[in-house]
């Protein structure tokens, strides 16, 4: 079997073997959308080969968390969409006995390798746009497929599973136990499993140009095969599934059209005019609901009024793009729009309820869901309010780059969000990277001299391609000036000592110049 990424067979071959040794494992992960599919994804695989595990989630992979992972009693650790980039921390445990590490992940790896180390990078494949850390742990499912040889051990009804493999929140949550319970569609290879992989690589951003590329694209033709996922050219609009019609048109706005975008009656007037049964028991319809001739009909005129009021050519092509869609879920909710999908898993971990994102992806359409729904509801919420403060205060322009600080009015887990949507209001430009920071949450008890600000970073895809790697630029900046970063090309993040801003930003400017010169 060489799976999905052929590159990667091997060594995805040699960490299941490796995880099929261990009497059991504790697998930890990161917290986004990427982070929860990942973790996912490996907890199924896990609970089909008979593997006892638990599952821990760490908002960010530091010194602590490692030094808290190697107190406890697993011999076998395993890290999804992080851990590469803390190689060097994880390293000395490994040398000090206190566990084994498997990694796949996705990220630039730190100054130094592991035996069971599955990286994309560390075969020629592009990390930041081929291949997420839900793809990575996807290839490690199917490795661990083929290794294991058995049946999953599928329950149809959303059971608990049983004792041995056991999937337990970050004891750091308030939530209750989620046990990874096979699907309906479960299968013996975990090509099942594509869908999750999926909706880890679009919340990463890895669809760039409206499509996923690269390894991700074997990914989604085991999908396709297996049922679980169906492909094709539609509107790129966020919220097809769930939002009525005239918000999708007032909100969409990535391709700016003007008398549309960002006018509520503008969008109304929009509508009013086709000649489509756009209401039904006095409610507007969505797109996910409309047949495909009243969406060509809606299509067709969004281009007109695009050609009509001087849209670049350019940007009217991006008004259509690949959309992915989980099939099996129901039509007009998050759940089946691979977008959609990923925004309400980041809804749930960036409000330190990482235990109600992995049970959406574990089955649970009950109580997780309608959890994450109202977190979706107060996400939305918050970044409107976050994007509002930050237009109306304005950043600060340096010559290769521009931000601003947040301090505590926008939380840290979402100003990395807030700053990539701000990009394009009014006095924010695309044309450079932006920086915002803000105060780290739980500092309180900290001391004084140990204070620090996070920092998140985004760039554009168009940036990227002059050069702009964000992951360099907040890596050597933050460590400059006694901190530490990473992360992707296009965004990327960094924890700094707090009063330290000043010569953090001299020096990313520095950096961003140096790569776009």
């Amino acid at each position: 079997m060489t799976g999905p990424v052929p590159e990667l067979a091997d060594r995805a071959a040699a960490c299941a073997d490796r995880l099929l040794e261990a009497d059991r494992v504790l697998l930890a992960s990161h917290i986004d959308a990427d982070g929860l599919t990942s973790a996912a994804i490996a907890a199924q695989a896990l609970e089909r080969a008979a593997i006892p595990f638990e599952t821990v989630f760490e908002k960010q992979l530091d010194e602590d968390a490692i030094a808290d992972i190697a107190a406890t009693d697993y011999d076998t650790v395993l890290f999804t969409d992080f851990g590469s980039g803390q190689l060097d921390i994880i390293g000395e445990h490994e040398d000090a006995g206190a566990f084994t590490p498997v990694i796949a992940d996705h990220h630039q790896p730190a100054d130094r390798d592991t035996e069971f180390h599955l990286n994309p990078l560390l075969f020629g494949i592009d990390g930041a746009s081929e291949l997420s850390g839900a793809g990575a742990s996807y290839v490690l499912a199917r490795a661990l497929a083929d290794a294991a040889d058995v049946e999953p051990a599928a329950e149809a009804d959303g059971g608990e599973a049983n004792e041995m493999s056991r999937s337990t929140p970050d004891p750091r949550s308030d939530g209750g136990i989620v046990t990874a319970s096979g699907a309906t569609n479960a299968r013996a290879d975990n090509c099942d499993l594509a869908a999750l992989a999926v909706v880890g690589a679009v919340g990463d951003m890895q669809a760039s140009g409206g499509e996923l590329h690269g390894a991700n694209e074997a990914i989604v033709e085991e999908g396709v095969e297996a049922g679980v996922l169906e492909t094709g050219k539609d509107l790129a609009l966020y919220g097809k599934q769930t939002r009525p019609l005239p918000k999708l048109l007032e909100y969409a706005t990535d391709v700016h059209i003007p008398g549309i975008s960002n006018d509520e009656n503008g969008a109304l007037r929009f509508l009013d005019g086709l000649d489509l049964e756009l209401k039904r028991d006095g409610e507007w319809r969505r797109w996910s609901g409309l047949t495909n001739d009243e969406k060509q009909t809606v299509a067709s005129a969004l281009v007109k009024r695009a050609v009509s009021t001087g849209v670049p050519a350019s940007k009217i092509d991006q008004l259509v793009s690949t959309a992915y869609v989980l099939p099996e879920e129901p039509v007009g909710t998050e759940l089946r729009d691979a977008s959609e999908f990923s925004t309400l898993l980041n809804a749930t971990a960036r409000y330190e309820r990482a235990d109600v994102g992995l049970g959406v992806c574990l089955g649970d359409r009950t109580g997780a869901l309608e959890r994450a729904r109202k977190l979706l509801r107060n996400h939305r919420r918050n970044l409107s309010e976050g994007i509002d403060l930050v237009t109306r205060e304005g950043v600060t322009h340096d010559e290769h780059l521009q931000w601003f600080h947040a301090g505590d009015e926008i939380r840290e887990t979402i100003v990395g969000i807030v700053a990539g949507m701000a990009m394009g209001n009014e006095g924010i430009s695309r044309s450079k990277p932006i920086l915002a920071f803000a105060e780290k949450t739980g500092e309180d008890d900290a001391a004084e001299d140990d204070a620090e600000v996070k920092v998140s970073s985004r760039g554009t895809h168009n940036l990227v391609r002059q050069g702009l790697d964000l992951s360099v630029v907040m890596g050597e900046a933050s460590r400059a000036v006694g901190g530490d970063g990473g992360g992707h090309d296009v965004a990327a993040g960094a924890t700094v000592p707090e009063g330290k801003e000043d010569a953090f930003i001299e020096r990313a400017n520095e950096i961003v110049g140096e790569q776009l010169s």
